[in-house]
């Protein structure tokens, strides 16, 4: 976006009314952008730390919960970023400046360069992740820092078992995360380390290497084997074993095997070119 233009009033009209609107009496949070006050103070202070600014209506209930849900941000982030707001019918030639065309709408100002961040209500998870990346753009700009690595609570209960030595709670708590964020890779991966963790825990190292040299198709064997060997980074002896298994037996062996493997790849960086290399070998295995 260029930098705002007032040459014009904007037009209320051009925005669809609610059947119901109220007036709020809480004051409003951050600080007013208005025609004097955007070039002249929010502008520069973009340079020393990031400005949002948000549209909002009290005719639009749902603009006013993202104002508070913003405020709120605001506050937990110890007011690293400047919070700004446009009440589009006090102010209608910033809205226009803006180019705003429906609230709530947001821009992001850093280093004089405004940037379009939403034009809908969101939920305060997704406003957290907008703020997080305005935040780590303006860090890579060399203003402010970057924002610190937040945990999900399923997260801080897995760990706070497992510092307890309760492989079981932290078990658990993951499969809560996966259950409520399924398609979230990093909760899937915290609870394939704890699973791990646990078949791993206490057993007899030596015995189990020896029964698996001894058996080389024992699928039991090889996958008890290989968890350790992943275990302690081993990654290349893990994924051979199962790969002989999978070249070497049929049926149900060879599924077991190869659905351990798979369950194995989880756990490796995808970058990791003996996962890649052990990928392509299992696809011709099993092609």
């Amino acid at each position: 976006m260029k930098q705002p233009n007032f040459g014009s009033a904007f037009d209320l009209s051009t925005l669809k009314k609610p059947a119901h609107a109220t007036s709020s009496t809480q004051p409003t949070p951050g600080v007013e952008a208005t025609v004097e006050t955007l070039p002249n103070e929010l502008m520069p202070l973009s340079n020393t730390k990031p400005v949002i600014i948000l549209c909002w209506s009290e005719r639009f209930p749902e603009s006013r919960e993202t104002l508070a849900l913003l405020a709120k941000l605001n506050n937990d982030d110890n007011q690293s970023w400047q919070l700004a707001t446009v009440e589009i019918e006090k102010q209608p030639q910033v809205a226009q400046a803006l180019q705003t065309r429906v609230v709530p709408y947001a821009i992001a100002i850093v280093k004089e360069q405004v940037m379009p961040l939403f034009e809908n209500p969101y939920p305060e998870s997704q406003l957290r992740l907008v703020i997080d990346k305005v935040l780590s753009i303006a860090a890579e700009q060399g203003i402010g820092d970057a924002p610190v690595e937040r945990t999900e609570p399923e997260e801080d209960e897995a760990m706070e078992a497992l510092q307890s030595g309760n492989l079981d709670g932290a078990i658990a708590a993951y499969e809560k995360l996966v259950a409520r964020k399924p398609n979230d890779a990093m909760a899937k991966n915290g609870l394939a380390q704890m699973q791990l963790l646990k078949r791993t825990h206490g057993v007899d190292a030596k015995s189990v290497i020896e029964n698996a040299n001894l058996h080389p198709l024992d699928v039991s064997a090889q996958i008890n084997c290989a968890d350790l060997e992943i275990a302690n980074g081993q990654l290349e002896q893990a994924f051979e074993r199962l790969l002989n298994c999978v070249r070497n037996l049929s049926d149900e062996q060879r599924k077991d095997a190869k659905d351990h493997l798979i369950s194995l790849f989880s756990l490796v960086d995808p970058a990791d070119p003996r996962l890649i290399q052990a990928r392509k070998d299992l696809a011709s295995a099993l092609f």
